[in-house]
């Protein structure tokens, strides 16, 4: 099943990493897109299921990316409950972002394949992009980035393959009841990763592997909200225990070539300036 260009189709989280990349391709290829955020008209809320009928009214696909994150509590029931509310608004195809290596994310994948929708699932490693677009982005900037990890390696996704998938799959025949495991060609470990961003920029970037609980006392006493606290060490000491070290190809079985690496990543942001240095 491929969507029409008269379609319209749903970006929830519009904003967020993926989905506005996901919507500048999709209004490139003038495709009707609507963005799902509170800001938007209709609002599209995760946690205000009242928002929900206006933004899929008239909808024929939907881009599911739910924030912050799967494995959140209650997270599988809004989710389960919005794929049943997207099929019975009409919707008939949907996208589901989902996390590799969490629990809770493959309970949610259960849930769409029980629907009656033309599913895509996207199983995506940690983004590069958490690097520059996300709470890793400061410490770089300071010099330093400390997390609660072990020397284990990860196959970073750079978020424009995912998107690239997405609308893969939202645009195009061939990708109905698929699962695409996303990851990057090699994998590498965050101390691996921050040396590659010291290199880029020219700057000493240090890495360092605290203890879980002198990182929770630290991101407490950045005065992180206690639910976020805990949803980054569940990811940081569960997911990253060498579980979604292997790579995978995904990306080559959906678009037909192979991933962005980590250092065309790294080698493109550096030359925005954001991390600092040589490129600043």
């Amino acid at each position: 099943m491929t969507t029409e260009n008269n379609d319209l189709t749903l970006v929830t989280s519009g904003n967020g990493k993926t989905g506005r990349r996901l919507a500048d391709r999709l209004i490139a290829a003038g495709r009707p897109v609507r963005i799902g955020s509170r800001a938007a008209s209709p609002a599209f809320d995760w946690e205000d299921r009242s928002t929900w009928a206006g933004a899929l009214d008239g909808v024929s696909a939907v881009y599911v990316a739910f924030q912050p994150d799967l494995a959140v509590p209650g997270a599988l029931e809004t989710v389960t409950a919005f794929h049943v509310q997207a099929v019975a608004a009409g919707a008939r195809k949907l996208v589901l972002l989902s996390g590799r290596g969490e629990a809770e994310a493959e309970e949610a994948e259960k849930a769409l394949r029980a629907t009656d929708a033309d599913w895509t699932i996207l199983r995506a490693s940690w983004f590069s992009q958490n690097f520059s677009e996300a709470h890793f982005l400061e410490p770089l900037q300071e010099g330093e980035l400390a997390l609660p990890v072990g020397p284990v390696p990860e196959p970073f996704i750079d978020v424009e393959d995912i998107a690239d998938v997405a609308f893969a799959a939202l645009t195009r025949p061939g990708h109905s009841h698929r699962l695409y495991e996303l990851t990057g060609p090699r994998a590498l470990t965050f101390a691996q990763a921050v040396a590659e961003i010291a290199a880029a920029t020219g700057r000493e970037i240090a890495f360092a592997a605290p203890p879980a609980d002198d990182y929770r006392v630290a991101l407490l006493e950045a005065q992180v909200p206690a639910d976020v606290s805990s949803l980054v060490l569940h990811l940081l000491t569960t997911v990253l225990d060498g579980r979604n070290a292997r790579v995978a190809h995904g990306v080559r079985e959906a678009l037909g070539r192979e991933p962005r690496d980590f250092s065309e990543y790294v080698r493109q942001t550096a030359a925005t300036g954001v991390w600092g240095g040589t490129h600043a």
